[in-house]
């Protein structure tokens, strides 16, 4: 059984379920498991040993094993390079570890099971069955391998009637969650190392060189209510190359956490990094203030509910009797201390924790405390800011008008009646001088596109029904033309154009002179944006309405590689800006500052947001990009309207002003106008 060290849950869960079953001498099959040490994701620092495991492989082995009718495997797929997450070369180092124990070992062969499987129904007798008929169907050859848990994705030979087995002569079972495995078959996967993607693809690689079965009905099944933390390297390849076709609102599920959790400790001490991880786990987290706005305290203070944040770290107001007044109105309370002790004598002692600099596993004791899932990201790294003033300064007000759609729901997105009174004052520090920054672009139509500053796309994303291809970027004396048309490609009905900037830029302003498409169905977007995790910010004019400006952020916390990218909607303001946009070039620019973010129309602001206004200020490197594409949701952008495609959206110029570098670091600057607290 391979089980993590730090589940054992599971690893109970699991004996539990063997303990439902008896060999043939009475004795529970738990009595005959053996626990072996899973290698962890979270602590692998090296990479793996080439002669073991290579972390990449192609789309064309993913073609292989699970084929697509969109793709073909060419030299295209041959030359896409996949490199695996680190939680899929774990999974497969330690695959490989327990491969080399049976080799070694003195049994002949033995079950191989991950530790988030249940035996389905009727698994005994299906055991006895495809046992039986694997001893009858090996006409004198030993088996290596015996499929118990899989799906069937490729071209895998059906199952002849009345049998209980199949011999595997092609690829085509995905899973390796429940397997039966010879001590020569261990051998034989031993010596064809080095293992290179994901385990259970490889292993289809080698049928040919082994005597490979599976089961005619997957008898051992993975467990649907047990939240996998493996990420899965070919899903984001699989939607840009246009196969992933429909996009399934990606929400966050909502947990109950202990709370609230209150943090105190001295500067420099890993306060911001603490909130940052508080706000990864799910908790919407306020940090590095000096006060908490009126509202909030009294609630905070008295118990009630009804707060916009269930995490405090590092505010000011929360003085030794704040905080032991809220340990006494709150027994689900928790207590943090970078540095220090704990501020209140009332708190009982799984209340509290110590998270000095000096711990070196952060988030195993932030699991301990909070009695979360030990998460599959980085513990963040990020300086402290500082504790910050917030100003009393009253919301913006713009002479267009501006409506809300509907927003996502999420611990990042504050609902209307909670989102903060005030403006969170910061700047920018100096650049790391030996960091380069980004370099600022002025681009006009004089000049060509250089391919060292910009990439022209050639891939898509679940909701664009169209293929970006580079040819459908074009540039004349006037203008850059992005042409959306309709032209068969392979995974896709229609083509289009969509440029980025090769560098990522951490704030700035970003402004282009532009002439959207006026076709239904279409949207001509500029944004910034980012995976890993998903942040994002945007100008978008819809075809069905071009006196119409659509802006929105998407949030996600963590540093980079962070694999949250929660958001459907996002949250979406549109703006009356008072003309028509596709009937002449304007300028149109985001100003992108660690305290706010503005759009502005022709040089004038129509519309901002503050931090927590109703989201935290996007504060990772982003691209630049400028694309034209059409809408699956028919409700977002309208029924497209064929007859008047081809059609264009027009780019003259575009400037790039980075606010340092994408290494700056927000800080404290104190303001006169600040609030009452």
């Amino acid at each position: 059984m391979i089980n993590l060290d730090r589940r054992p849950d599971r690893w109970r869960r699991v004996r539990r379920e063997l303990d439902r079953f008896r060999d043939r001498n009475g004795e529970r099959l738990s009595s005959l498991v053996r626990r072996f040490s899973a290698v962890d994701a979270r602590y692998m620092e090296a990479g793996p040993d080439l002669s073991v495991l290579i972390p990449t492989f192609t789309l064309a082995d993913q073609l292989t094993v699970d084929p697509n009718p969109l793709l073909r495997i060419d030299a295209e797929a041959r030359a896409r390079e996949i490199q695996m997450t680190k939680q899929e070369i774990a999974v497969a180092l330690s695959h490989i570890e327990v491969w080399r124990l049976i080799a070694d070992g003195d049994v002949p062969s033995a079950l191989v099971l991950e530790d988030d499987v249940f035996m389905g129904y009727g698994f005994a007798g299906a055991l006895e069955r495809t046992w039986r008929s694997l001893d009858h169907s090996q006409n004198g050859e030993g088996f290596d391998l015996l499929y118990l848990a899989f799906n069937e994705v490729g071209d895998v030979a059906p199952v002849a009637p009345g049998k209980s087995l199949r011999h595997l002569d092609s690829p085509g079972i995905w899973e390796a969650s429940g397997y039966v495995i010879s001590r020569d078959g261990a051998r034989k996967l031993l010596d064809a190392l080095p293992v290179f993607g994901p385990i259970d693809l490889w292993l289809n690689l080698q049928f040919e060189r082994m005597n490979a079965y599976a089961a005619s009905r997957p008898i051992i099944e993975q467990r649907i209510d047990e939240p996998s933390t493996n990420s899965y390297s070919v899903l984001p390849v699989l939607s840009q190359v246009g196969v992933i076709t429909r996009e399934k609102p990606l929400l966050p599920t909502a947990k109950q956490l202990p709370g609230p959790v209150i943090a105190v400790g001295d500067i420099d001490t890993g306060l911001t990094a603490l909130g940052t991880a508080l706000s990864m786990i799910g908790y919407t987290c306020l940090s590095d203030l000096d006060c908490l706005p009126t509202a909030e305290m009294e609630a905070l203070l008295v118990g009630q509910g009804d707060r916009a944040f269930n995490a405090y770290v590092n505010i000011g107001s929360l003085d030794a009797d704040a905080i032991d007044q809220i340990a006494a109105t709150h027994p689900a309370a928790r207590f943090i201390a970078t540095s220090g002790q704990i501020p209140t004598p009332a708190a009982t002692p799984n209340q509290v924790l110590r998270l000095t600099p000096d711990i070196k596993d952060k988030w195993a004791a932030l699991a301990e405390l909070l009695g979360v899932e030990y998460p599959a990201f980085p513990y963040p790294s990020t300086l402290d800011t500082g504790m910050r003033t917030l100003g009393n300064t009253a919301p913006s007000t713009f002479r267009h008008a501006n409506t809300n759609l509907a927003f996502d729901s999420g611990p990042w997105i504050l609902p209307e009646k909670h989102r903060l009174p005030g403006r969170v004052v910061l700047e920018a520090d100096s650049p790391d001088p030996h960091v380069p920054a980004p370099p600022h672009i002025i681009w006009t139509t004089n000049s060509r596109i250089d391919e060292r500053i910009w990439t022209l796309r050639d891939d898509t994303f679940p909701s664009n029904m169209a293929l970006f291809t580079p040819s459908n970027v074009t540039q004349n004396d006037d203008e850059v033309r992005l042409e959306l048309r309709a032209e068969s490609a392979v995974v896709r009905d229609l083509t289009s154009g969509a440029i980025a900037s090769v560098a990522p830029y951490r704030y700035g302003r970003f402004r282009a002179e532009f002439r959207p498409s006026k076709v239904r169905g279409l949207v001509t977007g500029m944004f910034l944006h980012r995976n890993g995790p998903r942040q994002e910010i945007d100008i978008e004019f819809l075809g069905k309405d071009t006196t119409k400006m659509l802006v929105n952020v998407f949030y996600n916390p963590g540093p980079e590689g962070t694999k949250l990218e929660y958001g459907y909607r996002g949250t979406p303001t549109v703006i009356d800006i008072g003309f028509d946009a596709a009937a002449d070039f304007h300028s149109y620019e985001i100003d992108w500052q660690p305290e706010a973010i503005r759009w502005l129309v022709d040089g004038e602001i129509v519309y901002e947001r503050a931090m927590w206004n109703p989201t935290p200020i996007p504060d990772q490197p982003l691209q630049f990009n400028f694309n034209l594409w059409h809408s699956r949701s028919k409700e977002f952008a309208g029924r497209l309207d064929a007859k008047k495609l081809p059609s264009t959206a027009g780019i003259r110029a575009i400037e790039i002003r980075p606010a340092l570098g994408t290494d700056v670091r927000p800080h404290v600057r104190f303001s006169s106008d600040v609030m009452n607290c």
